[in-house]
């Protein structure tokens, strides 16, 4: 592969640290042959691959989880209208030359080499602090298997010749020749793979850290990690059933009962950009603003406004209409649930004639009305609210305790309940109550109020497509979705569950890499 093989062989791009690790300063050209000498080498090398993780949540990760579902759409379709509609609009041709399979591709590979730099070289450096050699290694491990894991929900799957195939596996650096050679792997090697990483990194990460430190990946964050992969694989489409549900059951037990983490009291408060990294947090993609070409700094105050919104949503910068959610997504919330005021609006009011415009955007990651590409907004990927609801949906697939599962899923809506909504929306009497087994007629009943749960309460944090794929709820949601688009005539394929390989891979090494089914093979 072209982009692999550039990779390997130049020269990497790596962050220096400073006193907070957060702040990672502008990347420096550090020869790769001529570094990796030291323990502060091997710092700054784990450090750039936390950093290369903005890239990909910048602008890939929330088109491919959230766009491609039924919770939001395009405003305003800016740029290539094929990129956008291929990601969108099921009725629409999803192209192998999409440049957003592209990015995800390149960047994640990317990010994957930057780790397996510091995994391959932190033995031949030299330490004064052996525990910090192995955790170095233990953080590269985790980035790794978190990259791994979106690879493979978005590449894996059925390919042309009929077997189920994950994404090329690249754990080493590699030779020019080996380079070459690359070909996908059966998509559930690429799950042991990240099975062994994130073993690794439970065994070997800190419990927490403190000071300058505070936001690194600790221990719980790899359990939960691993619960979540155990979850995909009792799933569609390696279906592994009970076995790996009850996997799942245990990570997130060790998670639950770990005694550092908790919801906060206010939903509201997960999103302050002054409360960043909180004890509900188990991993976030640290951004920080202020730095020289806003660099470390998150664009989703303008990526999410509305495109013609002026200065009424965000003072500064270009609106671009990205991610807005679609009405379907409004609907989804009970009346008076705080938690929309927190995560989006309906629309604005025009400055200039008082009209107000229907013209949705997600707010839960809205810094301030004066920012505009560079904010200081983490992006939280793993979150204790996500493995509470896994948890009940693990407990009630195994028929194992549904009181418990109930518990778990009414902590989330009780917490919901308690925090402060629109001041202009009286809230019901019955807000949000608590469910009751007698609420369930059966199982199923009981799945699709988790599910429902989860879309509210982790809406545009990228996790509603892969639910749809792996709980194979994908085919009715987006075959009601589309005709609510208007596309009446659209006929659903499970082929669209995965997205094809990208063009320059296929491209790149056409005798090797087999196509996803429902694409064309070079």
């Amino acid at each position: 592969m072209k982009k692999i093989l550039l990779l390997c062989l130049g020269v990497l791009v790596l962050s220096s640290c400073s006193k907070d690790f957060i702040a990672l300063t502008p990347p420096s050209n550090l020869n790769s042959t001529d570094f990796y000498k030291t323990q502060q080498d091997i710092n700054q090398a784990t450090l750039s691959a936390y950093a290369s993780l903005r890239e990909l949540y910048n602008g890939t990760y929330y088109r491919l989880g959230e766009i491609r579902s039924d919770n939001t759409t395009y405003s305003w379709l800016a740029g290539n209208p094929a990129n956008e509609k291929g990601v969108d609009e099921f009725a629409s041709p999803l192209l192998p030359e999409n440049n957003f399979l592209m990015d995800c591709w390149d960047d994640s590979y990317n990010t994957i080499l930057r780790c397996n730099l510091v995994l391959g070289r932190s033995d031949g450096a030299t330490f004064t602090d052996e525990n910090l050699r192995s955790q170095y290694k233990a953080e590269a491990s985790f980035i790794r298997a978190s990259t791994y894991f979106w690879l493979n929900r978005v590449f894996g799957g059925y390919a042309l010749n009929g077997e189920l195939l994950g994404v090329i596996k690249v754990d080493k650096e590699l030779t020019p020749e080996e380079s070459y050679q690359l070909r996908r792997a059966p998509l559930e090697e690429i799950y042991e793979l990240i099975i062994g990483d994130l073993q690794f990194a439970e065994t070997n990460l800190p419990e927490s850290y403190g000071g300058s430190d505070k936001g690194r990946v600790a221990k719980a964050a790899a359990s939960a990690l691993l619960g979540k992969v155990y979850m995909t694989m009792a799933g569609y489409p390696l279906n592994k059933g009970n076995e790996y549900y009850t996997k799942a059951i245990e990570k997130f037990q060790e998670v639950i009962n770990n005694g550092q983490y908790a919801l906060v009291a206010n939903y509201a408060d997960l999103f302050d950009v002054n409360n960043k990294n909180s004890v509900e947090s188990l991993f976030e993609i640290q951004y920080m603003k202020g730095s020289p070409n806003g660099a470390t700094g998150s664009p989703w105050n303008n990526n999410f406004a509305p495109r013609f919104s002026d200065k009424e949503v965000v003072l500064v910068g270009d609106k671009s209409g990205q991610n807005a959610p679609t009405q379907d997504m409004s609907n989804a919330y009970e009346i008076g649930d705080p938690r929309k005021y927190v995560s989006m609006r309906d629309g604005w009011v025009n400055a200039s004639t008082g009209v107000f415009e229907p013209d949705k955007y997600v707010r839960k990651y809205y810094d301030v009305a004066t920012s505009g590409s560079d904010n200081g907004n983490n992006w939280i990927e793993l979150r204790l609210a996500d493995i509470y609801l896994l948890y009940a949906e693990a407990l009630v697939r195994t028929g194992t305790d549904r009181g418990t599962a109930l518990i778990y899923l009414n902590k989330i809506r009780e917490r919901a309940r308690n925090t402060p909504g629109d001041p202009t929306v009286p809230a019901p009497a019955n807000l949000l109550a608590d469910y009751q087994l007698a609420d369930f007629v059966n199982d199923e009943a009981f799945l699709l109020a988790i599910e429902k749960e989860r879309r509210v309460e982790l809406a545009f944090e990228n996790h509603r497509w892969f639910d749809l794929v792996r709980t194979g709820r994908a085919k009715d949601v987006m075959i009601a979705e589309q005709k609510a688009d208007g596309f009446s005539n659209f006929t659903w394929s499970d082929d669209a569950l995965a997205y094809p390989i990208p063009m320059t891979v296929m491209q790149a090494n056409a005798q090797q890499i087999i196509q996803n089914k429902g694409y064309t093979q070079l």
